[in-house]
């Protein structure tokens, strides 16, 4: 990849085997919105990005470039070899033919927190519905940020002050105290988002799951998309069916290793091919 600093843009070009659009679109976050030319706005971790793409040149706006190798690299998952990646993965036939539906999915690294409360909120909802409810917690909770482009994702601190009724007017249901528990866990450090990152992984799923609302899917999601845990492989109704019909013996030893990345292609494959 090639760089291109400017004052409050960063112009990345020959990016290889990237969709902004099927990474953004694909399910695994909820912050980012397409504008009428094409691009996408979003907030995350407190930071405004407008993000565009032409061919193999994506560009950054709005940022400060200095955030640029720090930051939005690996929240992009830039820096992984996904030549690489997809040349182990086309070993196997059918994971091959899955790639060809969606070769330029990345899998994003996300704010922890927001992760696990938003995939929280993701229960027995779809994507328009879960991206209104995070939208209208983030308006209620958070801070304006300083530019004016909209609000942070409130911190586990605040929302843990607050009682499952105080949640009534972002329209979350049955999701406020399974919200409120999280929030209350991982403000007081019974839940220590951080150490999650290195910890066994059978561990972690446990940890996570003391949390009220949280089953295996949630925990999955949360470590595989808020902490890189690209070992995980969450399951939906979307990824059962895809695996009884396409790997009833399982994923093939290729992609066990980085199997929430073989994820997103099979549950793209899945949901495109017609």
């Amino acid at each position: 990849m090639k760089r291109i600093r400017l004052e409050n843009a960063v112009i990345i070009k020959e990016v290889k085997n990237f969709s902004l659009k099927d990474t953004l679109e694909c399910g695994q976050c909820f912050r980012w919105n397409e504008t009428v030319d094409g691009s996408f706005e979003g907030i995350v971790e407190g930071r405004f990005c407008r993000a565009s793409q032409k061919g193999d040149t994506v560009t950054l706006s709005g940022i400060d470039p200095d955030d640029f190798d720090t930051f939005w690299c690996e929240y992009f998952d830039f820096s992984r070899d996904y030549d690489l990646l997809r040349e182990q993965f086309g070993q196997d036939p059918t994971l091959a033919q899955a790639l060809c539906f969606a070769p330029g999915i990345r899998v994003l690294r996300q704010y922890p927190w927001e992760t696990l409360c938003s995939y929280i909120i993701s229960q027995n909802n779809n994507i328009k519905r879960i991206k209104g409810i995070v939208a209208r917690l983030c308006e209620a909770f958070g801070d304006p940020l300083a530019d004016g482009s909209g609000w942070s994702f409130p911190s586990a601190e605040r929302l843990a002050a607050l009682k499952t009724e105080d949640l009534a007017p972002i329209r979350c249901g049955f999701r406020a105290k399974y919200i409120i528990d999280a929030a209350t866990k991982v403000a007081s450090g019974e839940l220590v988002l951080e150490k999650l990152y290195r910890m066994d992984l059978e561990e972690a799923r446990t940890k996570l799951m003391t949390i009220k609302g949280v089953g295996p899917k949630v925990a999955e999601c949360t470590l595989l998309y808020g902490l890189g845990r690209v070992e995980c492989f969450p399951l939906d109704v979307w990824m059962k069916r895809a695996m009884a019909e396409l790997f009833p013996n399982g994923l093939p030893d290729c992609a066990v290793k980085e199997a929430g990345i073989a994820q997103q292609y099979i549950f793209h494959y899945m949901r495109m091919r017609g």
